[in-house]
């Protein structure tokens, strides 16, 4: 096995490319992993590390929790990721978490009054903020992914860790929203299959983008994208302002990533998928 680079050290592009190609297979549709993709998920991979976001979720594939652990192995290998990671399965898909920053979120979630959650259930005429009887369901779920969270890290051992959680009766697109550090995230009754109240309704779409010198010059990669619907932004205001303020200070306790630029535009689409 290679020796580990030290952490802040240029890494190298072949390997980090490598590693995807030969630890994650072919993407859908494509013989191979295209060299941008594989930098992107390795500049995404060392957000979640840099403690930049608490997690990401993979959807690039048929790899699961085995492959991504031998991918990640290539990755420490390369010196991309020093810190402890955990792979959590649910309903087939993987999310990678940084631990203690994913339970902090969890926690922070559930202090948080009113409940940062967005009811955009298809019965409804708009989005709105979820009243307290959805928000404390939900909170249910949360404390308990949070107490899976620390069994799981108290018994892991190891750089990296994995978990299947079976989330019974949970809205997975909300618990994967909080998870990737969205500061609002969607709820819709679990029986409606992700059908939503969001066709035609102008959304305000947030990206968060940073270079990543350190493992190519010119690399921008893309550490947040999400939406809040316009109608509910003032509403949010407060949630949105901290969020921001937080994203900030974790950027300036890094070395990692430089030229932080957070953009948003409002889009209406006549379908969304969650």
């Amino acid at each position: 096995m290679a020796a580990e680079a030290p952490a802040g050290r240029a890494l190298s592009v072949p390997r980090l490319v490598a590693a995807a190609r030969e630890e994650l297979g072919a993407e859908a549709g494509r013989r191979r992993w295209p060299a941008a993709r594989a930098l992107q998920l390795a500049g995404e991979v060392l957000a979640v590390a840099a403690g930049l976001k608490p997690a990401l979720l993979y959807d690039c594939g048929a790899a699961g929790p085995a492959e991504l652990r031998r991918y990640l192995a290539r990755l420490r290998e390369a010196g991309l990721a020093p810190r402890r990671l955990h792979l959590l399965g649910a309903q087939g898909s993987v999310l990678l978490l940084q631990p203690g920053l994913a339970r902090r979120r969890l926690a922070a979630v559930l202090r948080a009054r009113p409940a940062p959650f967005m009811d955009v259930s298809a019965g409804r005429r708009g989005p709105a903020v979820c009243g307290p009887a959805e928000a404390e369901a939900i909170r249910g779920h949360l404390a308990a992914l949070l107490a899976h969270l620390g069994a799981a890290e108290a018994a892991g051992s190891g750089p990296v860790s994995s978990s299947e959680v079976v989330p019974a009766g949970w809205n997975l697109c909300t618990i994967v929203g909080v998870l990737l550090g969205y500061p609002a995230a969607y709820a819709f009754a679990v029986e409606e299959a992700a059908e939503n109240c969001l066709a035609l309704t102008p959304l305000r779409v947030f990206t968060v983008q940073a270079s990543c010198p350190r493992i190519k010059d010119g690399l921008r990669v893309q550490i947040y994208s999400f939406s809040i619907p316009e109608s509910l932004c003032a509403e949010l205001k407060e949630v949105l302002d901290a969020w921001c303020d937080e994203l900030k200070e974790a950027f300036s306790m890094q070395s990692d990533f430089v030229d932080l630029c957070i953009s948003s535009e409002v889009v209406s689409l006549p379908a969304v998928a969650l």
